[in-house]
């Protein structure tokens, strides 16, 4: 009886420690992207005026705080320090963040792209 009731436990567990390929895949893409080790790129749009608002490209960390209503951003710099960005939203800003590692792209290059319309552009100075 005791070996039924560990073979039972031994299999429940094993089957809800599977969880579906889909999960795992999301999760392990969520920590490389959070570890700096792929390219991300965030365009920020004004869906009232339906234009894009600036665009921020390269390797970092984004987590949503929706209790402040904004996207946090880290880069990490060549240095090894760390730069955090906040991006404010509203009922009319939204965002898309893409993935989109290349190969060839330093660790520490970022790019912040805004709507030239709106603002004048900016590129971080950054030595390899």
């Amino acid at each position: 009886m005791k070996k039924l009731i560990a073979v039972l436990l031994a299999t429940i567990f094993l089957l809800s420690a599977c969880g579906n390929e889909a999960d795992r895949v999301s999760y392990n893409l969520s920590e490389e992207s959070d570890n700096f080790n792929t390219v991300r790129k965030i365009t920020v749009i004004n869906a009232i005026k339906q234009d894009i608002i600036f665009q921020m490209s390269g390797r970092m960390s984004i987590k949503a705080d929706p209790k402040e209503n904004q996207l946090e951003v880290v880069v990490e710099k060549q240095n090894g320090e760390f730069q955090k960005h906040i991006i404010g939203l509203s009922d009319n800003v939204s965002y898309v963040v893409e993935d989109v590692t290349t190969k060839n792209v330093s660790k520490y290059q970022y790019e912040i792209n805004y709507n030239p319309k709106m603002w004048i552009p900016a590129k971080p100075d950054y030595k390899e």
